[in-house]
Order: structure tokens, then sequence, then C-alpha cells
């Protein structure tokens, strides 16, 4: 079974068990740290996957950075995860959780790009366009290219719509290019 496939289902499992105890809210904000510090720290994604560190030790680890501040809920699922074997799938499972939490509360992620931050009054305007063709919450992020030099790429799901001055600059490039051929020809 493929990794990616094995990560959903213990974070399945764990959204089911949070949503049981009562603890959605409490793990989903476990997993997003515990998410971001295993991206910011390869490190310590590297000392899950060795074969070569002690089970033991990849619990204590955990429970050194990690104890009292997350539920015990989610202290416990990583000592399963632990005891099985799993521990280098804690990363994946991590994103599977938020992914799924994400489906189950109906919030749909959208990126808008732009050459340059946008302002709190664009931004609310792209968040009402995004929920019009939307359902769900939408949680908006802005990430900045100036490679784009204006205009702006909005990313919903698996939809893309891109007002970039940087497409449309190679849109008429194309096209003069194209001309050009044909003029030739």
């Amino acid at each position: 079974m493929a990794e990616s496939k094995v990560s959903s289902r213990y974070a399945k499992s764990l959204l089911d068990l949070a949503i049981e105890q009562n603890s959605l809210e409490e793990v989903n904000k476990d997993m997003d740290l515990f998410y971001a510090t295993l991206k910011a720290n390869p490190q310590l994604r590297s000392v899950l996957s060795s074969p070569v560190i002690d089970a033991d030790d990849k619990q204590a680890i955990l429970h050194k950075l990690f104890e009292g501040k997350f539920a015990g809920l989610t202290l416990a699922f990583f000592g399963i995860m632990i005891r099985k074997g799993r521990e280098a799938l804690l990363f994946d499972t991590a994103g599977q959780f938020t992914e799924q939490y994400n489906r189950f509360k109906g919030i749909v992620k959208a990126t808008v790009t732009s050459a340059a931050e946008l302002t709190p009054g664009q931004l609310k305007k792209i968040e009402e366009i995004t929920r019009e063709i939307t359902p769900g919450e939408v949680h908006l992020e802005n990430k900045i290219d100036p490679a784009l030099i204006g205009g702006f790429i909005l990313k919903v799901g698996d939809r893309q719509y891109d007002a970039s001055i940087a497409r449309k600059l190679g849109v008429l490039k194309q096209e003069l290019t194209s001309r050009f051929y044909e003029s030739k020809i």
C-alpha cells in the first residue's frame, strides 16, 4: 500500500477519534503545529525516519518537545504510530489530517499570488468572489511573486485563474510570434 494511503488512513482514524472524544479543534491545532515544526526542521523529520534511532528514543524526543503543549490524544497517537513502526509517516499523516479536517469542516483553501502585497480591501474582495464560486468557508492566503509584474493568480482547490500581467505578456508574445511566422510563409 502506498505511503500516502497509509498516512490517510491513520489521519482518518485520528480525525474520527478526535470527533468521538470531542477534541477535534484541539487535535487540529496540535497537528497544524506539528506539521509546521517538522516542515521547518528537516533534522527532526530525519530523526523520526531513521531506522538507526530506537523507537523509545523517538518517543522520548516527541514527549520532551510537545508534552504540555499538545492534547493527550495527540501524544497517544504519536505513541501508537511509533510502536507500530510508522513514525516515518508522521509528517505526511499530519498533512493528511489537516486536509481531512478541512474537508470535514467545509473549509476551502485558496491562494492568491500577486506581484505585491494586497491591501486588506483587495483581499476581502477576492475572498468574497471566491465564496461566490465555491461552497464552504474560505481561508485565503496571499503569496508574493514579483515576476508576475502585476495582476494576480487565484488558486482555489484544483482550479486556477491567471490574471497576471506576465501571463498576458506571454500570450501577446506568442500571438505576435505566430503572426510573424505566418507572414513569412
